[in-house]
């Protein structure tokens, strides 16, 4: 299997970007973005600048990409129903 090699600041703004998109657009905030990810706003910053290495990140990201579409994008829509459950039930 070939991966790029890609830092995950890349990810993570590649994915912000993706996000702003499906805005129609709209520029989202680092503040707005951490919050909806529920970490703080210099931990974001952090990760968009490449100055912190969230390491599951980028183990989550090969293991997604060695999926075929579909199923990635199963799982990526069952990851997040749960988050959102989890989310739910914790307020």
């Amino acid at each position: 299997m070939y991966y790029v090699c890609m830092e995950s600041n890349d990810l993570f703004n590649i994915l912000h970007n993706a996000v702003e998109a499906q805005n129609y657009g709209k520029k989202i905030s680092l503040k707005e973005m951490a919050q909806r990810l529920g970490v703080s706003m210099r931990t974001y910053q952090d990760w968009k600048l490449g100055n912190s290495k969230p390491q599951a990140a980028m183990v989550i990201f090969k293991m997604l990409g060695a999926l075929e579409e579909e199923d990635a994008l199963r799982v990526i829509k069952k990851i997040s129903k749960e988050l959102n459950h989890g989310e739910h039930q914790r307020h």
